[in-house]
């Protein structure tokens, strides 16, 4: 149910034509001014870690967002995560897809004509989100960034208190889906919590009226409220939802968020260890996943870092699963590159070409075939399916990368009725 347009141009660029010089590199939660952005903003790209935050000052953000959406070499596309995955989706001539946000007159114009959407999702102004890009090897002042990567932040209040939820569900009887995509939980952060826990709870109450014979897919993103996200995972949100989709950010920030395993470990570095990845994976398909004694529908997640996939399914409920992965690996080279089919020229491979598939338990240890680039491996009732990523060499756009993958993932992914 979050939906905008994202302005997406140079961070370092746009810094500067505010006028704001390299300086203190520090995270804050919310940015309050243009100070706290920059040194977030800092803060991210020397770690070449991708992060989203709010802008709580709105005539300060209209200010920076008029800037970014008429500088030379800007670019205005489809945002946010449920808009990007029914964009993704359309692109199937065999595909109609229902989208609920806040959709402006010019997201509207972007917007493929497979997608649906309700007059009640109609507003008189967009909702702008401003994506900060920043290149491997980029300078500013003390900061060189590692890798390619953005740091997105907005004010948008109607995405934040998920207005439109309730109009995405009453809307289904009508359109009769196969499948349903949830995002935009993340944008709450920017709620008092009073608020953010009063629009949770009416959100359980609205997916919970969703028939259950249609499966859920929830896609997370960034966060930085460790209370919120164990709600939403303990009690709430996560027992509804059939699947989900997350990075390597925030896969480590659930399990600090639930002292889960690995929860020491305060950062990755480079890429992120499969063996630690598999086993904060397998805790939470068993603690928070079906099983003979939990309630929860939750059977399937899609993993996604820069250099591999994971997907993690309990046994029974899910098939195609070798597709699936394969399918959302090849979409993160093609997209990140803008090439229809894969270019060996323009892409590296990063991921381990062997590991161990636990840091915890005894593990296996697999190493890659390239004829057969998919491994699959089992835990207790849970199967895993890596594969690599052909990463591109010079990224063309990184937004929306994940929305890709998990949209391709679901797309090739079977489920069998229970």
């Amino acid at each position: 149910v979050n939906a905008c347009v994202d302005v997406v141009l140079s961070g370092v660029k746009l810094l500067e034509a505010l006028g704001l010089e390299p300086g203190d590199r520090k995270n804050h939660a919310v940015l309050n001014s243009k100070q706290d952005l920059k040194e977030a903003f800092a803060h991210f790209m020397e770690k070449g870690a991708a992060a989203e935050r709010f802008f709580s000052d709105a005539e300060s953000f209209h200010h920076i967002a008029q800037t970014a959406s008429e500088f030379p070499g800007a670019q205005l596309y489809v945002g946010g995560n449920a808009a990007l995955i029914g964009q993704k989706l359309a692109m199937n001539p065999e595909l109609k897809v229902l989208l609920c946000g806040p959709v402006g007159p010019k997201l509207h114009e972007l917007l493929d004509d497979n997608v649906v959407v309700p007059p009640e999702s109609m507003q008189e102004r967009d909702e702008f989100h401003l994506i900060l890009e920043y290149q491997a090897g980029e300078e500013w002042g003390q900061v060189r960034a590692p890798t390619a990567n953005r740091f997105i932040f907005s004010h948008d209040l109607s995405n934040g208190a998920l207005n439109m939820l309730e109009v995405f569900v009453s809307s289904l009887d009508e359109f009769q889906p196969d499948l349903v995509v949830l995002s935009g939980l993340h944008m709450m952060e920017g709620q008092s919590k009073e608020m953010r826990q009063r629009r949770l709870m009416e959100a359980v109450a609205s997916i919970s009226d969703i028939p259950t014979d249609i499966p859920i897919h929830l896609e997370l993103a960034s966060m930085t409220d460790q209370d919120f996200m164990s709600n939403i995972m303990h009690q709430q949100v996560f027992p509804l939802v059939n699947s989900i989709g997350l990075n390597e950010q925030e896969l480590l920030f659930l399990t600090h968020s639930a002292s889960g395993p690995h929860a020491s470990l305060a950062s990755w570095s480079g890429v992120p260890d499969v063996g630690v990845v598999s086993d904060i994976l397998f805790w939470i398909l068993k603690e928070h996943g079906k099983t003979a004694e939990k309630a929860s529908d939750l059977t399937r997640i899609h993993f996604h870092t820069l250099a591999y996939h994971i997907l993690v399914t309990v046994d029974g409920y899910w098939g195609n699963q070798v597709a699936a992965v394969a399918a959302g690996a090849r979409v993160a080279g093609t997209q990140a590159c803008a090439t229809e089919i894969i270019d060996a020229n323009k892409v590296f491979l990063k991921a381990p070409l062997e590991f161990v598939t636990s840091q915890i338990e005894t593990p296996s240890k697999i190493s890659l075939n390239p004829d057969e680039p998919v491994v699959h491996w089992h835990r207790e009732g849970i199967s895993f399916h890596f594969t690599p990523v052909l990463v591109c060499k010079d990224p063309v756009r990184t937004v929306g990368l994940g929305d890709a993958i998990s949209a391709e993932g679901l797309l090739y992914s079977e489920v069998y009725p229970q």
